[in-house]
């Protein structure tokens, strides 16, 4: 008997849908990615990312070829795939809430060819969308198909959790699957799917409501977001402190089961596609149900502020940044990713401006993205050397593995005066001591530390 899930498609070549689509690929299903995007459909046919990802062109090249993936604009060639997933993107609207226009069209494209199918077909909804979206799609699916879901048509809420930079690790590694299904046989059927991708190393299923497992993503991410806002206001707190160090705290507290040690890395504020993007959406949601999540503005307040703080620091070692030559390392929102969206890098760089610094900027992946960004509102380096040569302070904000090359001594043999602000705590201190040198949450010396 034929597996019905040997061919899948994925509707949205985006960061998610290209990453989860050439996984799979490369487990040998035959996958058919499909993007309303011409251009980036023919970058990907090529067998090259549109984005850097560590792993991801090696794979695509392999899977492009081998025609295990096939990139297409149109829908039509997902032929008789047992599954399509949903992977288009969910942006904000001008007021934060969700935009769920892709989501729709998508499944708009997929009634079509759920009209045809004389088989069960699989829908699952991989995209971030707020709860309640999958089964307000349940109607116009059945109407507009002439099927039934639970007996033609399985649907199914199915959130994922990638990191960028480690995205293709996490899908054949996950830590948890959340299946949120409306019947036994949709979340059977997906369970089947990720069976057969996972084999032995099958991760914990939760299997639950579509809302429920809408709301867990939103309540992952928006916990995730809590806590660096957390650690950074315990920064900003520990700056403020003689013989304080927020590193040390923060070592210690997540030494503590019920706290833990990841996302408590101190820094210029939380960036990316994710976080902003959806604890906006996720307060708009609870605001339609009349509820003011208050945490959750205030972990966005303080991360839209913390760029201010980097700004204050400037302006305690060298004075007024007017005129001022200031080197800014690195500009994706973290390193291994060329994603500049919502990066501290821009926040900073704009109050920059304000204060008319002049600004030289590097980034070892980033800079495409940036210059179509910023244009030639700043000058653009093309090494970190280029980039310090000349500059009256340094503000380090992407913890690019090429930065902690740099030594005290480059600092102070190429800028013209050595100020360097860490806003990432890349480097020792106690090795910097010849710079004047400031470092998010590191309190100023006491007179009794050694």
């Amino acid at each position: 008997m034929r597996n019905p899930y040997q061919r899948i498609a994925f509707l949205g070549l985006g960061y998610v849908g290209l990453c989860t689509a050439v996984t799979f690929a490369s487990k040998g299903f035959k996958v058919v990615g499909v993007d309303v995007d011409p251009e980036k459909v023919e970058v990907i046919s090529s067998g090259k990312a549109p984005f850097h990802e560590p792993g991801l062109d090696r794979l695509l090249k392999k899977t492009v070829r081998s025609r295990r993936l096939t990139p297409t604009t149109e829908i039509a060639e997902t032929g008789p795939a047992g599954c399509t997933f949903v992977t288009v993107g969910t942006p904000s609207s001008t007021d934060g809430s969700i935009d769920l226009t892709y989501v729709m069209e998508a499944l708009e494209e997929i009634v079509a060819v759920l009209r045809d199918s004389t088989s069960y077909h699989l829908v699952v909804i991989k995209s971030t969308v707020v709860p309640g979206t999958t089964r307000a799609a349940l109607p116009k699916l059945e109407a507009a198909s002439g099927k039934n879901v639970g007996d033609e048509i399985g649907v199914c809420a199915n959130p994922e959790f990638l990191k960028e930079g480690s995205a293709i690790k996490d899908t054949l590694q996950p830590d948890k699957i959340v299946i949120g299904a409306f019947d036994l046989k949709s979340a059977t059927e997906l369970r089947k799917l990720y069976r057969l991708f996972h084999k032995r190393m099958l991760p914990p299923i939760i299997t639950t409501t579509p809302q429920t497992a809408e709301m867990i993503k939103y309540a992952s991410n928006a916990f995730l977001a809590t806590k660096v806002s957390f650690i950074n206001t315990m920064a900003n707190i520990c700056q403020r402190t003689p013989g304080v160090d927020v590193e040390e705290v923060a070592r210690a507290i997540g030494l503590d089961p019920r706290i833990g040690p990841l996302f408590l890395k101190a820094g210029p504020g939380y960036g990316g596609s994710c976080f902003h993007k959806d604890l906006q959406a996720i307060i708009h949601y609870s605001q339609d149900t009349h509820y003011n999540p208050q945490l959750l503005q205030a972990t966005e307040q303080v991360n839209h502020d913390q760029a201010e703080q980097v700004v204050r620091m400037a302006e305690k070692l060298i004075g007024f940044l007017n005129e001022r030559r200031v080197a800014v390392l690195g500009l994706s929102f973290k390193k291994d990713t060329d994603d500049i969206r919502e990066a501290a890098s821009l926040r900073l760089i704009e109050k920059l401006k304000r204060k008319r610094a002049q600004v030289v900027a590097y980034d070892p992946m980033a800079m495409p993205n940036a210059k179509r960004v910023l244009g030639n509102t700043v000058e653009f380096a093309r090494a970190p050397d280029e980039a310090l040569k000349g500059a009256d302070i340094c503000i380090l904000m992407t913890e690019w593995d090429e930065f902690r090359r740099i030594k005290p001594k480059n600092y102070l043999a190429l800028m013209r005066t050595p100020n360097l602000v860490d806003a990432r705590r890349l480097y020792n201190p106690r090795e910097y001591q010849e710079l004047a040198f400031a470092a998010i949450g590191l309190g100023p010396a006491s007179r009794h530390d050694s």
